[in-house]
């Protein structure tokens, strides 16, 4: 998957959505010269249009219906054609290592493959090359959980204040190695996604993480594996698989390899 489907599957890659009452299909938003992609169905949207307020509220397969509400909340306005903005989604990417997914997602939304901006980084080692590549590049960075070796890190309760005070809409976890604590995924229902290097539910689980999973690829002789991008639940990688893509696992391929290989699937494809 690439950024921009990455980004469709978020929520904010959408520049622009030209809505109209009747609509036969999904339309089809073209976001850059050689990508397009599809508006997912039953999401919601705040929107804004010119001295407007507009909400999206139903996507089927037949009907696109909006409401618009003037800025005086007087004329509401059903269907008809309007081009409206999508607001920039704001992320929190978790880390723990190096934060390859990290720096892919940042440097996508330099490009302007995402429309969206990271918010802050939140790590569980406070030094380790995701969090010093996010300093580097002007990015808050929070610890998250407090422990022995992270004495000054947040409970999950501070974390909760502290992403609301970020405003931030998803949680997307870059390589992050940490259970998500159950209070954490109540209160950002269906809006935190993980990246994971592997075809789930193939490759899963706890301990499965980074080069361990490629190891554990290529030592069972599968000859395909690739990226998934699923919700985030209870327990490690069971939540709903929203996209995956399948790469070649080839006969002298190393783990670095199939690694840089998965990864290209994830944000170049």
């Amino acid at each position: 998957m690439d950024a921009l489907g990455l980004g469709l599957r978020l929520g904010f890659s959408l520049n622009k959505v030209k809505a109209t009452q009747e609509h036969q299909k999904y339309r089809k938003i073209g976001l850059a010269s050689q990508s397009s992609c599809f508006i997912p169905y039953q999401v919601l949207y705040k929107l804004s249009a010119t001295k407007s307020h507009v909400q999206m509220t139903r996507i089927s397969q037949r009907s696109l219906e909006y409401k618009c509400y003037s800025s005086k909340n007087e004329n509401i306005i059903m269907g008809g054609n309007m081009e409206i903005e999508v607001r920039r989604k704001r992320l929190a990417i978790f880390v723990s290592g190096g934060g390859s997914n990290f720096r892919a997602i940042n440097e996508a939304i330099v490009k302007g493959l995402i429309h969206g901006d990271v918010a802050v980084l939140v790590t569980d080692k406070p030094y380790c090359g995701g969090a010093e590549y996010a300093r580097n590049n002007s990015i808050p960075v929070i610890v998250f959980p407090k422990s022995r070796s992270a004495p000054n890190g947040l409970s999950t309760i501070e974390l909760v204040t502290t992403l609301r005070n970020f405003e931030v809409d998803f949680l997307l976890l870059a390589g992050y190695l940490k259970l998500i604590p159950v209070d954490l995924v109540r209160v950002f229902p269906r809006s935190i996604l993980n990246i994971h290097p592997s075809l789930l539910p193939a490759f899963g689980g706890k301990g499965y993480y980074g080069l361990k999973v490629h190891q554990a690829v290529i030592a069972s002789g599968a000859r395909y594996s690739g990226p998934s991008v699923h919700f985030v639940d209870e327990n490690y990688d069971t939540g709903r698989t929203l996209a995956q893509r399948v790469v070649p696992v080839l006969a002298k391929d190393t783990p670095e390899q199939l690694a840089a290989r998965v990864l290209h699937e994830v944000f170049i494809g």
